[in-house]
């Protein structure tokens, strides 16, 4: 589903009314002021006519007019026209601008547009001759337009004004329901507290309500259930202690009977259940939110610890290798048990579910990135998507919890850090890589650094 902002929706619809009712004022303020100044312009040329009226019933000066031409001095190409016709339509006197044909045929008193012309008929005073006086199209035209652009041009360059306003004013007004977003952002399995009073209007506070009431149940719930698998483990460690030796003894006391191979299933299933209550209390201990303090230490030498604690437990035909290249110290940022309990899951994981008489490589990188590879065969993609969740293995015959990637996934995401599960290993045809990605802090080189074998 396409994403879409409450902030941009609301904007955008004020906006577009305001816009639309800014056409509609300034298309009505352009019809009102063209019918204004039409008809201020129609009223000169009525009063106009009506004066030149009086003046032809008073006998012509003839020094004035010359083949009935009027030449009056300092004409302007926007000036009105007039021509003086008798009752017969023959033209007795002209302006300069006016051409020589007459401008209304028949002649008619009244308003007539004419291509170049708005022209008023009327008869003079003594009903002798027509007066037909003329305004430039051009000229209305241009009074018409300056008009209009004085009323509509500044509704035009305010839009941009208004569109900055409405959109700071959304903003502003959001900006509470823009923390509230932020603030739920922020909470997961290692910060359920309750948000803090965001001063949020009446619509949103019922959110932050319930909100609240979510987190405590979600903090509630996870706490028993932490509460529950810890202190389960911790019950069940001394009893299956116990139970371990009691079934070992009895086991070597019984060797000889018809016995013991139940003597060895009980040991077996015992050992399996030992392993799944210290895997309980590592889960336990990566979802309680320990890993979220921020200590500096060498991941090398913790790698380094870890591989000496499996020198007891690889098969003497498997190698595990550390190659760290030039490296002598790579510092990260977290906290020193659960990146062990980290690497120790997944170097486990690796000679658990690893091919006999093959080597496991651990290869740590300047960039920060740490690869751990077994030979495997190659693991479905389906399954592979989901090897980081709780219970979920491979199709290897080895026992397991299928809690050891479930940890680690919940250690690398506590640790600001990323997991990759690749199947098949780069560069290979079958295998199985995961891949660490820590943010270096700080990268010690050394001249001549060669990687190490446990064999």
């Amino acid at each position: 589903m396409k994403s879409w902002s409450l902030a941009s929706h609301i904007v955008a619809g004020v906006v577009a009314i305001v816009f639309g009712c800014l056409v509609l004022l300034s298309v009505s303020v352009a019809a009102f002021t063209r019918h204004e100044v039409t008809e201020r312009l129609d009223d000169s040329l009525q009063e106009v006519s009506e004066r030149l009226g009086f003046v032809v019933s008073m006998q012509f000066r003839q020094d004035q007019v010359q083949g009935g031409v009027a030449l009056p001095p300092g004409l302007d190409r926007d000036a009105l026209a007039y021509q003086i016709t008798d009752l017969a339509g023959h033209i007795v006197l002209r302006s300069q601008n006016a051409p020589p044909a007459l401008l209304v045929a028949p002649l008619t008193p009244g308003f007539f547009d004419r291509p170049h012309f708005r022209v008023f008929v009327t008869l003079s005073a003594k009903r002798t001759h027509y007066i037909l006086v003329a305004e430039p199209a051009f000229h209305r035209q241009e009074a018409i337009r300056r008009a209009i652009m004085i009323s509509v041009l500044p509704m035009i360059l305010i839009m941009p004004a208004i569109w900055l306003l409405v959109r700071w004013t959304v903003r502003r007004a959001l900006r509470p329901l823009v923390d509230l977003q932020k603030e739920i952002g922020s909470r997961g399995g290692a910060n359920l507290e309750p948000i803090p009073s965001l001063h949020l209007p009446d619509e949103a506070a019922p959110i932050h309500k319930a909100v609240n009431s979510l987190l405590d149940r979600l903090r509630k719930a996870l706490s028993t259930e932490r509460m529950f698998a810890t202190n389960a483990a911790h019950e069940l460690r001394n009893p299956i202690a116990a139970l371990m030796a009691q079934a070992q003894v009895l086991h070597e006391d019984l060797r000889e009977s018809g016995y013991a191979a139940r003597l060895e299933s009980v040991v077996g299933q015992t050992r399996r259940i030992s392993r799944t209550t210290e895997k309980l209390l590592q889960l336990s201990r990566a979802t309680s939110g320990v890993s979220l303090r921020r200590i500096q230490f060498d991941l090398i030498e913790i790698i380094l610890v870890l591989v000496d604690e499996f020198r007891d437990i690889i098969p003497p035909d498997r190698r595990l290798i550390v190659d760290s290249g030039c490296l002598d110290h790579l510092h990260i940022q977290g906290d020193v048990d659960t990146c062990g309990i980290l690497f120790r899951n997944l170097i486990e994981n690796a000679i658990n579910h690893g091919v006999t008489n093959t080597d496991i490589k651990v290869s740590i990188m300047a960039n920060g990135q740490v690869e751990i590879v077994n030979a495997c065969e190659t693991i479905p993609a389906a399954v592979l998507d989901r090897l980081a969740e709780p219970f979920i293995r491979g199709a290897s015959s080895t026992e397991g919890s299928g809690l050891g990637l479930s940890i680690a996934h919940n250690i690398v995401t506590q640790l600001g850090c990323q997991m990759a599960l690749l199947s098949p290993a780069p560069g290979q045809v079958s295998g199985f890589m995961a891949r660490i990605s820590f943010p270096v802090f700080t990268v010690v080189l050394l001249s001549d650094h060669e990687p190490q074998e446990n064999e």
